[in-house]
């Protein structure tokens, strides 16, 4: 049986880690817009507008390729989120946010409203 051969894949995401995402359970390369999917099985199912999804991936090449993706996800992709996420706790607060702070700030920092007897004396007399 003709396989598809997955060593460019293999070299690209050992060589270029950062041309590769993750989402979900699905290793993604935007710039050739080829997604790969581990099944459970061991096997690398391969989804793509071309020709390129139409073989199989060999067993060998699968095992290589899931491994060389377990080591790229442990050692670039995690990293990665854990400091989007680190990052992401020391942005500045968001434009409603920022809105709303400032309201409140203004609401609390008015003078108060003078008692309903100081309002009797200031308003004219009608008799």
């Amino acid at each position: 049986m003709i396989y598809l051969d997955l060593g460019p894949a293999i070299t690209a995401i050992r060589a270029r880690p950062e041309e590769f995402e993750f989402s979900g359970d699905t290793l993604y390369h935007p710039r050739s817009r080829h997604s790969f999917c581990f099944l459970n099985n061991g096997d690398v199912q391969v989804h793509a507008n071309c020709d390129c999804s139409t073989l199989p991936t060999s067993n060998e090449q699968s095992k290589i390729f899931q491994a060389a993706y377990e080591k790229w996800h442990t050692t670039y992709w995690r990293p990665l989120e854990i400091n989007r996420e680190f990052a992401s706790h020391f942005q500045p607060p968001g434009f409603w946010r920022r809105l709303v702070v400032k309201l409140l700030t203004y609401l609390l920092s008015r003078p108060s409203s003078p008692p309903p007897s100081s309002i009797k004396s200031v308003l004219p007399h009608t008799i």
